[in-house]
């Protein structure tokens, strides 16, 4: 009868495995494609890119550093590789990505300039659309380090090499507070 007992204990320890094991599988896959829903959003808005500095670079040759500043991140947003780089890259794309639009409110031409107008929506739908996807993301990645650190999953976890996912965040200059000077 012990015998009977002590088997049906395993048999349950290795359910519960089995169980635990396969949620962290799902969890840890939804992480990925959560991850890969940003690249999307991340790579169409380098794709844009390239078509808004050309627009801008008709009307004033002269602002050169700021769009070879906007191509330069771009290129680190493209060569980005994990969500720690990315959002490096993001937020120095965000940063010159700024310095492009105030190059633009110089020019009344430019703003009124259908295409240009055209580009500075998509980006902004881009740019909620990439917010959402973050969000997203970073609940997953909360879910899964959750069940990764919890007691006894964490056994189970730590046998089959789970490991933690990184959180998609800001850079402290993006946290930080813009300054207005009406000067």
């Amino acid at each position: 009868m012990g015998l009977w007992i002590a088997l049906g204990v395993v048999v349950l320890v290795l359910l519960w495995a089995a169980g635990a094991y396969n949620r962290l599988v799902g969890l840890r896959n939804k992480v990925r494609e959560a991850w890969s829903g940003i690249d999307v959003q991340l790579t169409r808005r380098a794709d844009l890119i390239p078509n808004l500095v050309e627009t801008v670079r008709g009307y004033r040759i002269h602002e050169r550093e700021v769009l070879e500043n906007v191509t330069q991140a771009r290129a680190g947003l493209m060569g980005a590789s994990g969500p720690r780089q990315a959002a490096q890259a993001e937020n120095m794309l965000e940063q010159a990505l700024g310095r492009l639009f105030a190059v633009a409110e110089d020019y009344p031409d430019l703003k009124a300039n259908e295409n240009f107008l055209a580009l500075q929506s998509e980006l902004s739908e881009l740019e909620e659309e990439i917010a959402f996807s973050r969000r997203f993301y970073n609940a997953l990645v909360q879910e899964l380090n959750t069940a990764i650190q919890r007691v006894p999953t964490v056994i189970v976890a730590r046998a089959f090499g789970f490991s933690e996912a990184e959180f998609f965040q800001a850079e402290d200059a993006a946290r930080a507070v813009p300054g207005v000077d009406f000067s």
